[in-house]
């Protein structure tokens, strides 16, 4: 029987080849500063498609200038970035890979030399600034940025867009209660703090109709932050809002200890898929084909989200398809020697 892991996934009007994804991860490798790719980001990526993934996911790439993690992170606020986005996703089709870009802002976890700002005026940490506390006029001026950046992605021929409401950043901020000490309309209940990502989403979606995908934090790793089952309620929500999948990650808002061990996270992605009631992404630690596998065929999640592990090897899909015995999955032509 063929491996699950290297069957198709179908959403919405994009199939992708097999059940891997490339997960977004941090590069600092736009060198001029202004957001824009470099010879860097094309050898990496394209690597990993000529590697097989189903899905490259870009890392997160700022909506704002003033939503950087850090100076040397993508940027697509502006026209000038969609060229070289052009030329990444050009690159990663032609080995079969669909592309996905991760959408984000830091708020007050950016690292930019002016104005820095979050849902409320607390510093993420003492080594930290504290940031402005947006105004009614910063948050519409936001959700606008976003939905821009929907554009210029459906323009620079991307398949997939992700929205980052993890790790700490931005509409993580909103969501959680240990950032957000709002008192209008987007603070305090669960209700008002979902409002800034519901209201994106509203917008990213008259502009773009392809898949669209949400990183979510499911765990806050504090008794006062959000606990996994009030963001299976955001899960729910997000799926009325035409979210697709909700790519299950952890921790971020506040430093925390974490323990860690290979597919740590793979229950959130698990429960969120049957309580939620919609496709998921599992992350964290997956390493071993067999693994990968076991998460698919028993319906834990939907996609396999694979990140330092791809660092560490650009071909891990080809050698877990020999594992596994998929023996339908090929090499580029130019490797066929090398994998017979």
């Amino acid at each position: 029987m063929s491996a699950l892991l290297f069957s198709p996934l179908t959403i919405k009007n994009v199939t992708f080849k097999n059940r891997i994804a490339m997960a977004p991860m941090c590069m600092y490798s736009s060198f001029s500063e202004d957001g824009h790719t470099s010879h860097w980001h094309q050898h990496h990526y394209e690597s990993r498609a000529a590697g097989q993934v189903g899905l490259v996911m870009i890392e997160a790439t700022t909506v704002m200038a003033n939503g950087a993690i850090s100076p040397q992170d993508l940027g697509i606020y502006s026209s000038d970035h969609i060229e070289g986005l052009k030329n990444l996703t050009d690159g990663i089709h032609n080995h079969g890979a669909k592309a996905g870009i991760q959408l984000a802002h830091a708020g007050r976890k950016a690292n930019y030399d002016g104005r820095i700002m979050a849902p409320s005026a607390i510093a993420f940490d003492e080594e930290n600034r504290i940031p402005d506390e947006m105004t009614a006029n910063d948050i519409q001026e936001l959700i606008q940025y976003f939905k821009k950046a929907a554009e210029r992605a459906r323009i620079a021929g991307f398949d997939v867009i992700e929205l980052h409401g993890a790790h700490g950043y931005l509409i993580n901020q909103f969501l959680s209660p240990l950032s957000n000490h709002r008192t209008d309309d987007y603070g305090g209940t669960k209700e008002n703090r979902f409002r800034l990502l519901k209201e994106i989403t509203e917008a990213v979606t008259v502009v773009w109709d392809g898949p669209l995908f949400v990183r979510l934090s499911a765990d806050e790793y504090h008794p006062e932050g959000n606990q996994p089952e009030d963001l299976i309620e955001y899960g729910r929500l997000l799926k009325e809002l035409g979210v697709d999948l909700i790519d299950c990650s952890s921790g971020g808002v506040v430093r925390t200890a974490i323990e860690t061990y290979p597919g740590y996270q793979i229950s959130y992605a698990e429960n969120m898929r049957k309580k939620a009631g919609l496709l998921t992404g599992a992350v964290g630690l997956i390493t071993n084909p067999h693994m990968a596998e076991e998460i698919i065929h028993n319906g834990r999640a939907d996609m396999i989200l694979i990140g330092r592990e791809l660092l560490r090897n650009p071909y891990w899909p080809l050698e877990a398809a020999k594992s596994l015995g998929a023996k339908e999955v090929e090499p580029p032509r130019q490797y066929l020697a090398g994998w017979m």
